[in-house]
């Protein structure tokens, strides 16, 4: 990328007049600007003069640059340009500073004055685009105006952002056109997609009363399941095959997880709507009552009667997502005057107390030796969030990073969670549309649990944002599809194969200092792996905490800048860098913020004073704010 000079300018008061000076005084650097191009990346449309705003500001400030779109991403390239040794935020190799890829779009807005008007694929773009007000999908905000730029600019971008954010066929991903060569693969990451490593992991947990069957292979069976499964000893093929006829997606129950005494960790969907008695369901749950040693009937906990349904989470997301990311610090004031009462509306916590709730249940149970079944509708959604929160509480290796990352392979991935339909990765009507965060109500519900739990978990909270954002970048297979079999036929395409690209090779994306930053320095790794009593988890909704880090990383009115958890981490990784001097301190440690590593402050910025002023000009701010203000809260 070429550089030329600084462009952070003040456009206060500025009336369409100047616009013609001002836009010929930055042509000559902007035509300077080019975005980072990958390997089968294609430039699309490109306006000149965009003017980028920090969200939730009043002062009427931008940085001039040029915004183009391309069939991978929203980019937009300043003219300011600082050294690496003076980046103190978290670095993508894929992604540019102010780069978004185009699935984590959201959703588009045309903003006039006071008025905001939501942009939907097929829609006309009027000729004229002011300012156009981008959400994204993992709360980030990003408001581009075309007031300098010429005329056209504007429309043309937003025509092709609006077309190819939104693609209508899974080929339209950019992981289909990526053309780097792919040689990496995380061996100690187990993918679960081999007879082997099913059998590998039985052992490890002392599995009994249970066989691996290959009923599944070419998804003869079930389309959403892998091809190998585990299923109690006593039921035949035959058997299988009938009974999952009578489970919605032809899901019968299923082996997760076993304790060395036998108690079994099993999943399975409901009975189809039509047939008239629950006779296989009956004959399922006996083979797991006989599966256990001492033959004891298992608990079949219901997921449905407790917990949210799809459309019900996304409700709840949605409205936290208004509260987190405001429009304006207008709205972000007022909000904050009621904030905790619109934290209860959301629901949102609830619903992680519930999870944890229901993980603590079938935890328990397993340690008393009492084999537990998970069931819901399709057992795809909630199935894979307490199913994967259950093994966490009881055991010691999913709560280390390789194992975390294999226990995301075996209960969401491979067992088929649909990803490409929750994340939305394929646009679909408005009344079709079946988006809901489930993957984010699993990693708030473990970032509570590494909250409570600060020294059993390996990875920190870092990895866990890390980890939202990864699943909405259209290049890794891993969250990219609703199940194995689609992800398997995307291989075998004679038209346009795709390459299996696995997102736990993190050097991929990040260089080794951020890659560095996923470890927790306050893990105990204890000395074997051996199951013992579950983790005594707070599950009210009192003893829950707002994530701050991951939903409020893209407010600069809440980034505390020289405090924070991030200053806690950053002295125990001094501390251990006294013994083994793996890791520099005094690089990471000027100027953080509380949000480090997700916000980009620079080393040579000034400390900015800490919401002292009030957009709405309020003499006094203390009378804005009362005892439900997010500022009260220790934690900012």
């Amino acid at each position: 990328m070429k550089v030329s000079r600084m462009s952070f300018k003040s456009y206060v008061d500025l009336d369409e007049s100047d616009q013609k000076l001002n836009s010929s005084a930055d042509e000559s650097f902007c035509e300077q600007l080019t975005p980072k191009i990958l390997p089968g990346e294609m430039l699309i449309a490109e306006a000149q003069s965009v003017l980028l705003f920090t969200p939730t500001t009043s002062q009427k400030t931008g940085k001039s640059g040029v915004l183009t779109v391309t069939n991978f991403r929203l980019s937009f390239v300043t003219s300011e340009e600082k050294p690496a040794e003076e980046l103190c935020y978290q670095e993508n190799l894929l992604l540019g500073e102010y780069d978004i890829c185009l699935s984590n779009v959201d959703t588009l807005y045309l903003l006039s004055g006071d008025k905001k008007r939501r942009l939907l694929p097929g829609q006309r773009v009027p000729e004229r685009v002011k300012v156009l007000f981008v959400l994204c999908k993992n709360m980030k905000v990003l408001t581009f105006s075309f007031k300098f730029s010429p005329v056209g600019h504007g429309k043309t971008l937003t025509n092709a952002l609006l077309h190819h954010a939104f693609p209508r066929r899974h080929q339209l991903l950019f992981a289909y056109d990526y053309r780097e060569p792919y040689f990496k693969y995380n061996q100690k990451v187990i993918s679960f997609r081999d007879p082997e490593e099913w059998r590998k992991e039985m052992e490890r947990t002392g599995c009994k009363g249970w066989r691996l069957t290959y009923q599944n292979q070419r998804f003869q069976l079930s389309s959403s399941l892998p091809e190998f499964f585990v299923v109690g000893k006593e039921v035949t093929d035959s058997q299988i095959n009938i009974a999952a006829q009578h489970f919605r997606c032809n899901r019968p129950p299923l082996w997760c997880w076993s304790t060395k005494s036998g108690a079994a960790l099993v999943r399975m969907a409901d009975i189809v709507s039509t047939v008239p008695d629950r006779k296989q369901e009956n004959a399922m749950l006996e083979s797991v009552r006989k599966s256990h040693p001492r033959k004891t009937p298992p608990s079949v906990i219901d997921l449905a009667k407790d917990l949210p349904l799809p459309k019900d989470l996304s409700l709840s997301y949605f409205r936290l997502r208004e509260l987190c990311v405001p429009d304006s610090s207008r709205q972000f004031w007022v909000q904050d005057n009621h904030f905790f009462t619109l934290l209860e509306n959301c629901k949102w916590l609830l619903y992680v107390s519930t999870c944890l709730i229901k993980s603590a249940e079938a935890a328990d149970l397993l340690h008393k030796d009492v084999s537990v079944v998970l069931q819901e509708t399709d057992g795809r959604d909630m199935c894979c969030v307490i199913s994967s929160l259950t093994v966490l509480l009881l055991d010691p290796y999913f709560r280390t990073l390789n194992g975390f990352q294999s226990l995301i392979q075996k209960e969401w991935v491979i067992m088929g969670h649909p990803f490409c339909t929750r994340l939305r990765h394929i646009y679909t009507n408005e009344e079709e549309n079946q988006q809901s965060p489930i993957f984010l109500l699993f990693l708030d519900c473990v970032w509570q649990l590494l909250q409570q739990f600060p020294t059993q978990f390996q990875f920190s909270e870092t990895y866990l944002t890390t980890l939202w954002d990864a699943t909405h970048i259209s290049l890794f297979d891993t969250f990219l599809f609703d199940c194995e079999r689609d992800r398997i036929f995307a291989v075998k395409d004679p038209n346009n194969p795709l390459i299996l690209r696995n997102v736990w090779d993190w050097g991929e994306m990040y260089p080794d200092k951020d890659i560095e930053l996923f470890y927790n320095p306050f893990y105990n790794r204890p000395e074997n792996f051996e199951l013992s009593a579950p983790l005594d988890v707070q599950p009210n909704v009192s003893d829950m905490q707002l994530w701050s880090q991951c939903y409020f990383r893209f407010v600069p009115l809440l980034e505390l800048i020289g405090g924070g958890k991030p200053m806690i981490d950053l002295a125990a990784r001094a501390a251990l860098s006294i013994e083994n001097g793996s890791f520099d301190i005094v690089a990471f440690s000027k100027h953080i913020g509380s949000f480090y590593p997700f916000t980009h402050w620079r080393t040579n910025t000034k400390v900015p004073p800490l919401l002292i002023n009030s957009s709405l000009n309020l003499s006094n701010i203390d009378t804005l704010l009362d005892t439900q203000s997010v500022i009260t809260v220790t934690d900012f």
